[in-house]
Formats: structure tokens, C-alpha cells, sequence
């Protein structure tokens, strides 16, 4: 199963990873193959949750000042 995101008219808006919504698809730069939904925060660590999206054993802490991408179909 190959992961596609559409560019065809696609706008990808950067936001910062605090300001998406838990649930929200993500990628971490535009046309990335990887998608991530937003999940929760933790903590004790100060970070969000990123989880891979065809990969439920994966996921990535990162800041909530870290700059992401939504607005693209998926």
C-alpha cells in the first residue's frame, strides 16, 4: 500500500504543531510521503505526539513551536 498525498491544486499551510487539531492529518514538509495525525500532549515531556499514519507503532514527539503542514487532500 503506497501512502499518496494529491498536489493537484493542493495548499499546503504551514501552522505550528500546537495550533493543529488532535486527529488532525499533518505532513512535517510539503509533498512528504509520511503522514501524521496529531495526537495528544504530553506533560511531562512538553511535546506533541505525532502519529504515522500507516504505522501505528510509530510516532514522534516534537515541539508545539514546530512548523507542519495541513491543507492537502489525502
Amino acid at each position: 500500500m503506497t501512502n499518496t498525498i494529491f498536489h493537484n491544486g493542493d495548499d499546503f499551510t504551514p501552522i505550528q504543531l500546537k495550533d493543529a487539531k488532535p486527529g488532525d492529518f499533518v505532513v512535517r514538509k510539503p509533498g512528504a510521503k509520511t503522514v501524521f495525525t496529531r495526537g495528544d500532549y504530553d506533560r511531562s515531556t512538553k511535546t506533541y505526539a505525532l502519529d504515522d499514519h500507516n504505522d501505528h507503532c510509530r510516532q514522534l514527539f516534537l515541539k508545539g513551536s514546530t512548523i507542519v503542514y495541513i491543507g492537502f487532500t489525502y
